[in-house]
Formats: structure tokens, C-alpha cells, sequence
């Protein structure tokens, strides 16, 4: 089953979204892979987007959190780092074992479940406090 983008996933931050957005479409090509059959073959490619694009989206989202001070900074920060290890712990374990139909199923409910999960509790709470920020400082 495909993440659809809905209006609940979004933060209202353009950045953050569209970020988001992204990841979404990761998984949703990995599930559409998987659907054909094919799964396996893209799993590589797949965790190693994420690898690389969390990293990056963490990094961003948590230079908001610094820049708004966001009081909830390292909680949040120590779930991001959780996650970038279960990716990369995945990651290794596809290197070691090959790419099974047991980690494509990881990648997509795991990876796929946290995320929506975390954009729709943790982020959008980091980007209602931004927003709140930015209008009482314009205020």
C-alpha cells in the first residue's frame, strides 16, 4: 500500500514539506517496485537515498530547531539519530545478507511507518513553533 501526501502530513513550512514530499516518494517507488516484483533490485538504491537524504533533512530541520530555539531540540535530535541508525543498520545488514523480501518489508513499513508517524507528531510541532516565532517576531 502506497503513503499518500495528504494535507495532514503537511507542516506548513515549505522546506520541511518538500523535503518530506520526497522521502515519501522513496518509499512509495520501493513499494511500487515491490508490487512488480522487483523490490529486491532497487532496495540498494532505495536505502541509500535515505541514508543520504535523512542526513541531510535531519541536519536542515535541526538547524531550524537551533535558529527558532526550539525547546524540544534534543529530544528531537536523539530520535533522528535513532533513526539514521535503524537506516544504517539495515543498510549494512542488506550488505551482508543480500537484499531479502524480509528487509524490503523493513524498509517499507519501518521506514515508511516512522516517518509518517514523526512528520505528523515531532515536525509538526517543530513547525508550529517556527511559525509562532516567525509571526510573534513580526509582530
Amino acid at each position: 500500500m502506497l503513503y499518500a501526501w495528504t494535507e495532514d502530513l503537511a507542516t506548513g513550512h515549505l522546506m520541511i514539506d518538500t523535503q518530506h514530499k520526497q522521502l515519501v516518494t522513496a518509499i512509495n517507488n520501493l513499494l511500487d517496485a515491490c508490487s512488480q516484483g522487483k523490490g529486491r533490485e532497487i532496495l540498494n538504491t532505495t536505502l541509500d537515498f535515505l541514508t543520504s537524504y535523512t542526513e541531510k533533512h535531519f541536519n536542515d530541520e535541526e538547524k531550524l530547531q537551533i535558529q527558532y530555539h526550539y525547546p524540544d531540540y534534543q529530544n528531537h535530535k536523539k530520535l533522528h539519530e535513532q533513526f539514521k541508525k535503524f537506516v544504517r543498520d539495515l543498510s549494512d545488514k542488506i550488505k551482508k545478507e543480500g537484499a531479502t523480501t524480509e528487509l524490503v518489508s523493513k524498509v517499507t513499513s519501518g521506514v515508511g511507518g516512522w516517518l509518517i508517524n514523526h512528520i505528523k507528531g515531532e515536525d509538526k510541532k517543530v513547525a508550529g513553533h517556527i511559525h509562532f516565532r516567525e509571526c510573534s517576531s513580526q509582530g
